[in-house]
């Protein structure tokens, strides 16, 4: 897994090391910060899973697995992201189920914008892309609001 290094200070310079695809940062303070993709990772699906029109993140098996995890109260918050960091950029690819009747391409657009806006904001890093695939729209279940002695009579 990659991390990122980011300086303590504006005067630090950016190095890289060949054991790990990590960018790091020493300052003249002598100190660094890392950040893990898993981080990275992290505020994208917060970011995203905020949007309005979003029910949830990831594929079928991914929200399968995501349910289980609810039921012990460990949720996953990168399920559904995948992000590629570089030295100075980050890719994300998100993947997420819509809420019926949201226009899908707004919601895209949106869940774009947020994750765009967190991780610039809150990691410093330049996002060269976000890949937005829409796995399966929710629809509501009218069933809930029906009682079953009077649909039959």
């Amino acid at each position: 897994m990659a991390n990122l290094t980011t300086p303590v200070s504006p005067t630090a310079s950016a190095t890289s090391s060949p054991a790990t695809s990590s960018s790091s940062a020493t300052s003249s303070s002598g100190g660094k910060t890392v950040i893990n993709d898993a981080v990275i990772a992290k505020i994208a699906g917060i970011a995203a899973g905020d949007v309005s029109g979003v029910f949830a993140l990831g594929g079928g098996a991914a929200r399968a697995l995501g349910a289980i995890r609810d039921v012990i109260n460990a949720k996953d918050l990168t399920q559904g992201i995948s992000v590629e960091v570089g030295e100075t950029q980050v890719a994300v690819d998100v993947s997420i189920v819509a809420e019926y009747p949201a226009p899908l391409q707004t919601v895209a657009d949106n869940v774009r914008s947020a994750v765009i806006s967190a991780i610039e904001t809150l990691v410093g890093m330049e996002v060269t892309e976000v890949n937005v695939t829409v796995n399966d729209v929710h629809i509501p279940s009218d069933d809930t609001n029906i009682d079953p002695e009077t649909r039959v009579q």
